[in-house]
This record gives C-alpha cells, structure tokens and sequence, in this order.
C-alpha cells in the first residue's frame, strides 16, 4: 500500500503545476490532499477520477481556505465528512475513509501564524483532536493510519533552526508535549521510524530568501500509523523533489 499525504496550498494552483502528471506516475493507492483552497465554483477532480481514483472532497465553508480531498483507488467501506463538530467542521478539517484492515484519517491542523487568536484556537483543536481519535478507538474504528499537514514538530532535528523557534507556533512547548503524548497513545511516526534520527529532512519551506535550495525548512507533514500496524511500515519518505507547494509529500508504504 503506498499512501501519500501533501499540502498543494491550493489545488486549483497544483493542477496547474502538473499535480496529475506527477500522480499518474507516483500512483499511490491512497492520496490524502490538504489546503486545498476550494472556491466559489466546485473543483475539477476528473483528471485525477479519470486516473482510477474515487474522490471525496471536504472543503471549508470560507472560499480559499483551509480544506481536504482524499482519493482512492480502491473504494472504501464508509466515508465520514468531518469530526461533527461544526467549529471545526465548518474549516474543512478531517475527513476520514474506512477500508476493512485500517482507515486513513485525512487531518490539516491549524497553523497558528496569524497571531495568538489563532494559536489559542490551535492549542484547543490540537487537545480535542487527541480526545476525539480516542473516541475513534473506542468505537472500534479500523486502525488508524493519520496523515496531513499537522502544522507543527516534535523534535528539533524536525527543524532548521529549533533554538531560535522555541516558542514559535508549531514548535512551542505545549505543541511538542501534545505531539509526544499523542504517540504514546499508541501511534508511530513511520518517517522517523524508518530513518530513525536522521537529520536535515523538512516537508515545507517558506517561499522567503530561497529557503527551500538551501534546505531551510520544518519537518510539518506527517503520516501516523496505529501501533498495531507498525510491523507492515516497509518504508516513509518526504519527496522533496516534487514540488507543486511550499510542502512536500509525505509518504508511507506499507506491506500486503
């Protein structure tokens, strides 16, 4: 099973770019998109339909903004739009799809940039989005396999520069925490377990200075797996060389 997640910052944009070409080769099973920025007007997905995949699209109710699409090729079992929480639901947040053997949680998480308003509301979505994949868990969900643009790190070999981002949305303290506690509940970092403490690897870079050429970047995009799933992790990349974003792919490929 090969799964990739990617933030397009706008899919219109990545269309453009080639996104269809690069899918046609990549060929994942499973492609979670985020930030897919949809209008006024419905987006065009046919070019990627007409590759094999079903498409679902959650987008957020503000045009422009924020949004997820994931596409599969193989059908799935139940789709669910959202978390039902209108708060949240309303920015186009999670969408998830049900397969027999596990499901894949589609996620782009606030980034908190914009000012502290905003990091708030990240801090309280990142402590509800715990809460809310261990009702998943308890419901008897198919083990999960999270993917997205979490819009923060871990560690600081997941960042160019941790010393000067210590209290940085996306690496401050209580973030980190989140995260650490987030995987003790029993989820693995399948990029960090395939490449261990590898350093120097980032999924975005600011358009600024020439960040990505010199690999100035944050390691934000990530692909969770559930522990019970941990021994099918054959390998975890981020595809640095596509580049249709200010991101890159993640990617995850599991054995049958």
């Amino acid at each position: 099973m090969n799964i990739i997640s990617y933030n397009v910052n706008g899919l219109r944009s990545a269309l453009s770019k080639g996104l269809v070409d690069w899918v046609r080769e990549a060929s994942p099973d499973v492609l979670c998109l985020q930030e897919i920025k949809a209008g006024r007007e419905p987006l065009d997905v046919s070019g990627l339909e007409a590759l094999g995949y079903y498409a679902y699209l959650h987008p957020a109710q503000k045009p422009g903004y924020s949004g997820v699409a994931t596409f599969s090729k193989q059908k799935p079992i139940a789709v669910v739009e959202g978390c039902g929480t209108a708060l949240y639901d309303t920015e186009g947040r999670v969408l998830r799809l049900d397969f027999p053997e596990y499901s894949v949680l589609n996620v782009y998480m606030p980034s908190g940039t914009s000012g502290a308003e905003r990091q708030a509301f990240k801090v309280e979505w990142l402590h509800f989005f715990r809460r809310y994949v261990r009702e998943l868990q308890a419901a008897g969900t198919p083990p999960l396999i999270i993917g997205g643009d979490f819009n923060c790190c871990q560690r600081e070999i997941d960042l160019h520069n941790p010393k000067a981002n210590q209290q940085s949305p996306g690496f401050t303290p209580e973030e980190r925490q989140w995260f650490r506690d987030l995987l003790a509940d029993g989820y693995t970092d399948s990029f960090r377990h395939h490449h261990g403490d590898a350093t120097g690897h980032y999924s975005w870079w600011t358009y600024r200075a020439g960040a990505r050429a010199r690999n100035v970047g944050w390691r934000l995009d990530h692909l969770l797996v559930d522990e019970v799933l941990q021994p099918r992790i054959q390998e975890a990349h981020l595809l640095r060389d596509v580049v249709h974003s200010d991101h890159c792919p993640a990617q995850l490929i599991l054995t049958d």
